[in-house]
Formats: structure tokens, C-alpha cells, sequence
């Protein structure tokens, strides 16, 4: 469904992607792990034209996407979701899952249609329908990542790409947005590529995964390979730390 060959990105002088090939099919979860400064997010940002890869190429559904503006990467069906989550904080919560459905909108879509969509969102995150009017800057850290997805959501996508969505989440939070996640490939066959320095939860809902090092694919598995590897147990996964994610 979506293939990278051989991309190269810079930010500058500086070769943040070297060579890095990998694929996402279609329904799958794939996790991305590796330490920070590895190329993670590099790799979601050029998949999403927001820092376009020098070289190499990039395909979605057999067709080459590699150049093309982050809206129409959107707008073919490929929705990120930021680190840090990024909500308009002096919009209300509805304000922005409409702002996430703006091309929809641009394509004259009906609004019934779009206000469905919206209310499947607060379905699939109650907390946000009770919060509907509030200011997105007013939400804790757990309610803004459910907009950021939310929001990234309204755009329809066929692949959503999760940039560390556990950053900073209590516990609890982090197993249901992680409960989420399972939730939309179940349901409406999303496919997922997710970035997550909680390795063990992200191997632990995902199909396959990627190590990566300095900019290179060091490593591609199963996740339920993955997690008994004891070179990536030692290295990603913190065996001794307390697991915060039961399936």
C-alpha cells in the first residue's frame, strides 16, 4: 500500500535518512523504534512532504507521491498525527475536527456528511464530546492527543501516521489511546505506521516493526519477533522498567 525505496532527506547538510526502504500494507500496524535522533519522525515527515526527501522514491497505491504538496499527500488518503500533538489551542475542540476536514470542505462535501464524521470522532472518544465547545488550549494532555487524532481523522485517511502518541500520557491514557489505535484498523481497516519511544506497547499492538539507527533501517521483523530479540530488548525495550500496556 505504501512503499519507501531508497530515500535520502536532509535537514540542511545534515543526512537524517540514508537509503531507508520499508512498506506499510494494507490493515497493518508497522512501529517504528529506535533511540531519539534515529530518523523516526524524519521518516513520517517525508512521507508527508513536510521535510521531502532529496532522493529515492516514495509510492502510495502503486503511484508515485514523491514531490507532491503535503495537502495533496492528504488529500490522496495520508493524515499525520505531530509529535506534541499541535492543536489550535484558541479553537474549540469542534473547531478543530472541522479545521481537520478543511480539503473536504474546499471539495464541497456535503456538511452532513462532514458533521457525521465529527460526531463518529466524539464516538470514538467521549471525552471530547463532553468537551465539544472548549477550548482545545484548556484540554489535558490526554484529551488534546484524542483531538490531534481526531482531527487527523477527519481527513479520512487510509494511512494515519502516529508520531509518539504516549509522550507525556499517564498510564491509563496511554492504554486507551493505544486501544484506539487497534480500534480503527478493526473497524475501518486504517493503516497505521507508528513512532513510539514506548517500543514495547507499539511492538505489542503491531503486525511488524522497523529498528532504526542514525538514519538507517537496521532491522525488519515481526514485532512479536521483535520483542524476544534481547539485542532489542537490551537496546529499546527497558526489560527492567515497569510495562505499562496489557493486552
Amino acid at each position: 500500500m505504501l512503499r519507501i525505496k531508497n530515500i535520502n532527506t536532509y535537514y540542511g547538510q545534515v543526512h537524517a535518512l540514508k537509503n531507508v526502504s520499508l512498506h506499510l500494507n494494507a490493515g497493518e500496524i508497522v512501529s517504528l523504534i529506535g533511540a531519539n535522533g534515529a530518523g523516526k519522525t524524519t521518516i513520517l515527515n517525508s512521507l508527508s512532504a513536510i521535510t521531502p526527501p532529496r532522493d529515492g522514491d516514495i509510492l502510495f497505491e502503486g503511484t508515485a507521491i514523491t514531490g507532491l504538496a503535503p495537502d495533496r499527500i492528504v488529500e490522496m488518503g495520508i493524515s499525520q498525527v505531530p509529535e506534541g500533538r499541535q492543536v489550535f489551542k484558541d479553537f474549540s475542540v469542534s473547531d478543530n475536527l472541522e479545521l481537520g476536514a478543511y480539503l473536504r470542505f474546499r471539495a464541497r462535501e456535503k456538511r452532513t456528511h462532514i458533521k457525521q464524521d465529527i460526531e463518529d470522532v466524539f464516538a470514538l472518544f467521549p471525552q471530547l464530546s463532553e468537551r465539544r465547545k472548549q477550548m482545545a488550549g484548556t484540554l489535558s494532555g490526554g484529551e488534546q492527543q484524542m483531538l490531534a487524532i481526531g482531527r487527523a481523522l477527519m481527513a479520512k485517511p487510509k494511512v494515519l501516521l502516529l508520531d509518539e502518541p504516549s509522550m507525556g500520557l499517564a498510564p491509563l491514557v496511554v492504554q486507551e489511546i493505544f486501544r484506539v489505535i487497534t480500534r480503527l484498523r478493526e473497524e475501518k481497516g486504517t493503516s497505521v505506521l507508528l513512532v513510539e519511544q514506548n517500543a514495547k506497547a507499539a511492538l505489542k499492538i503491531a503486525d511488524r516493526g522497523y529498528v532504526l539507527e542514525t538514519g538507517k533501517v537496521l532491522l525488519e521483523e515481526k514485532a512479536s519477533d521483535l520483542l524476544e530479540n534481547r539485542d532489542v530488548q537490551r537496546a529499546y525495550l527497558g526489560k527492567e522498567k515497569k510495562e505499562i500496556w496489557e493486552r
